[in-house]
């Protein structure tokens, strides 16, 4: 069949599918996890694979931006500059999804990669995360969702912003915007990558940069698969990059509604990732099934598939839809989230070292990265 013959949607899923099947190996082979980051930061003061995760960032946010320069696609079309700054959402659905997921073992899209292993208690938080995702997002839970954003959201232009971007906010104090995307992305992205390769440890440590720069070239990925492969004059697909906790409750409704449903971005990436992770632990014979070891121990993974689900929802992305892919489109909104998703993982693992959440809050009050 020739390629112009063959559907948008599966074109763009293919190769959707096949970048995130790369992610997805990468992640298990490198052991790129944003809470495993943050657990050798708070237990061991290991930096490294914080390191990883911070040039993960830079390296989405200057392909990114690269791409934005060069015209070839607008991400002011993505969720995250096309809307309102949802400030509520960011803070309280981020502190929801950090705590969530020192609960589960793992963020989303590590339960993704630990679910492609063998992980029997990933596959119940998914199912969690998928869960609640849809409710929040058109289900029971929805009307609080709604309501916090009717009374909380703020439209930029109320503060006289073009759009909720850091560029267009220093724009505010007399910079051209070009030049304001650059001094941005030269400050952050240029920082982020001195502070990383600063440490000899990590320079050494030639799996953990190279899955951190796989794992960032895969967010510049997606932009360019949704908005140049899927560019079309009549039905374009819709702008959008990795993010997986919506996805997972869409590809729930996928393998129920499959004969009436279309294959979207979130959903094929969803299921690379697991594929990836998969033949990943095959090959490197470390697949092995994993189920819970007692009761207390599935109602953890329970609690937190469902703060995930619910507070991921709230924030518009996980660590990898905000953390990674918001962070790339410089969105005020993205840092606001992902501040309070490291706040809340941290809250979460200090919380299970000093046994209940008031006495983590009272060590989260008093600890600095």
């Amino acid at each position: 069949m020739p390629l112009s013959e063959i559907p948008l949607t599966t074109l763009v899923g293919t190769a959707t599918f096949a970048v995130g099947a790369v992610f997805g190996w990468t992640a298990r082979a490198s052991e790129f996890c944003t809470m495993g980051a943050l657990s050798d930061l708070v237990f061991m003061g290991d930096r490294r694979r914080l390191r990883a995760w911070v040039l993960a960032m830079a390296v989405a946010m200057l392909g990114s931006q690269a791409l934005q320069a060069a015209g070839l696609v607008d991400l002011g079309k993505s969720i995250y500059l096309g809307g309102s700054i949802a400030w509520a959402g960011a803070i309280l659905g981020g502190l929801m999804f950090g705590y969530g997921m020192t609960l589960a073992g793992g963020c989303g899209s590590k339960t993704l990669v630990r679910l492609g292993g063998g992980n029997l208690k990933s596959l119940v938080v998914a199912l969690m995360i998928g869960l609640f995702a849809t409710m929040t997002l058109k289900g029971l839970l929805a009307v609080e969702r709604i309501a916090i954003e009717q009374t909380t959201n703020l439209a930029p232009a109320r503060l006289g912003l073009a759009d909720q971007s850091l560029p267009a906010l220093l724009s505010t104090l007399g910079l051209e915007r070009t030049a304001a995307r650059l001094a941005c992305v030269t400050i952050l992205a240029g920082g982020a990558l001195a502070w990383c390769l600063r440490d000899g440890a990590f320079r050494a440590s030639r799996r953990m940069l190279a899955g951190a720069v796989i794992i960032g070239a895969a967010i510049p990925a997606g932009w360019a698969i949704t908005g140049i492969l899927g560019a079309d004059e009549f039905d374009p697909v819709a702008l959008a990059s990795f993010s997986f906790i919506a996805p997972m409750g869409d590809g729930l409704i996928y393998l129920m509604t499959y004969t009436g449903s279309t294959i979207n971005f979130g959903i094929a990436a969803v299921g690379g990732v697991i594929v990836g992770s998969h033949l990943s632990a095959r090959l490197s014979r470390t697949f092995m099934l994993e189920s819970f070891t007692d009761k207390a121990d599935m109602l953890r993974h329970l609690a937190g598939g469902a703060l995930m689900g619910t507070g991921g929802v709230l924030a518009m992305g996980c660590t990898i839809g905000q953390g990674l892919t918001g962070l790339s489109t410089l969105s005020m909104t993205s840092f606001l989230a992902l501040a309070a998703i490291v706040a809340g993982g941290v809250w979460g693992l200090k919380s299970l070292e000093e046994g209940g959440p008031l006495a983590g809050l009272k060590t989260l009050l008093g600890f600095r990265i």
